[in-house]
């Protein structure tokens, strides 16, 4: 028997809101990972991520659960995951797709990963693309609510209310946020059907340098948080911990000027004199391999400064001790001192659904 719904296939979207809607709806909650369809028919399974990329290559562990448990023909959409103790580790992921069949095997054994289910579009000989969410929820529930770790089926509710406190419960650790979906929508392939809302969090950071854009003027500030005290008394180290971006022109220009006067002494004094080797070594002990896209993409000319500056910003993401994508300028802080700046106001533990969830974390 051949699936009904092969590959090429693009997953549903989803687009951004400030609030959860009201109404018929699903709600679940965001994951951070890898969006993943799921194909199966007979012993053969198929990977693929946005874009239909191939990813069955990267995770043979998933590839086995897969074939223990789920029924013969099936297609699902999913989100990989790889559950560590202090929450979900979205650079491991990352880390997995860019590695040699070699690396893969080794990480595969030590950060196994897990996938979290939350859709059904096909089931045996049947298409459920046309099924109204409601319908192809209740068919998953049937024929998927005995998966066993580290396959999962995802929270789900209907309740606005229960959704709203997991939006206020769930941040940081590898939650984003809440999704909500139209429980009479069809699958629509590569349509933003779907409302997404994320966590917009706050942080104060020192600002230890910036990059200069080709055009003149600050292109991103270089961030530091410092750490906690140590044990044994020693001054805690400024750690780097990303970037702040999005400046217009004038705001780039206005950047440099205000900036200027910090810049004598910057480099002398500078805690960080190789940048790429700050970069490299920051963040839990054997993260260097990790840290390597991350020490690319800020190499070139940069202008340190003394790390007298605080500034305010909003973030969406922070995971391994550093900003995934670049934060927002909120303002500056002239009322904080440098190094109040720590990484405990970033610290969210997991909510205690997160040890249910992933019990071999």
């Amino acid at each position: 028997m051949l699936l009904p719904v092969l590959p090429p296939l693009r997953p549903m979207l989803a687009k951004a809101s400030k609030d959860l809607p009201a109404g018929d709806f699903l709600y679940e909650p965001k994951w951070d990972g890898l969006r993943c369809l799921v194909f199966r028919d007979g012993d053969t399974i198929e990977l693929l991520g946005r874009n239909e990329k191939p990813l069955t290559r990267f995770f043979p562990e998933v590839v086995g659960y897969l074939l223990e448990q789920l029924p013969p023909h099936c297609v699902i959409d999913g989100e990989l995951l790889i559950a560590t103790k202090s929450g979900l580790d979205f650079d491991r992921l990352s880390q997995r797709i860019q590695s040699t069949a070699e690396q893969v095997e080794q990480l595969a054994q030590s950060a196994s990963a897990s996938l979290m289910v939350f859709d059904l579009l096909a089931l045996g000989d049947k298409d459920l693309r046309a099924e109204p969410l409601a319908e192809r929820r209740r068919l998953l529930l049937e024929s998927f609510g005995q998966l066993q770790s580290p396959l999962h089926l995802t929270p789900a509710t209907v309740d606005g209310a229960v959704a709203q406190e997991w939006y206020d419960r769930f941040q940081g650790s590898g939650f984003d946020g809440v999704m909500a979906k139209p429980l009479e929508g069809t699958y629509a392939e590569d349509k933003r059907t779907q409302i997404k809302v994320k966590h917009h969090q706050t942080a104060d950071c020192v600002v230890a340098g910036y990059r200069v854009h080709p055009e003149g003027g600050v292109t991103s500030l270089l961030l530091g948080l410092y750490e906690d005290a140590a044990e044994d008394g020693a001054e805690p180290q400024l750690q780097p911990v990303g970037l702040c971006s999005g400046f217009s022109a004038s705001q780039r220009r206005t950047l440099a000027a205000e900036l200027t006067d910090y810049e004598e002494g910057g480099h002398a004094l500078h805690p960080w004199p190789d940048l790429t080797h700050a970069v490299l070594h920051s963040g839990p002990q054997g993260m260097e391999g990790r840290n390597k896209a991350w020490a690319a993409a800020i190499s070139g000319e940069w202008v340190p400064l003394r790390c007298e500056l605080v500034v305010e910003l909003t973030y969406e993401n922070f995971t391994s001790e550093r900003f995934r994508q670049a934060a927002r300028f909120v303002r500056w802080r002239p009322d904080k001192s440098p190094t109040e700046c720590r990484f405990d106001q970033v610290d969210h533990p997991p909510p205690p659904e997160y040890e249910t969830l992933f019990p071999e974390a």
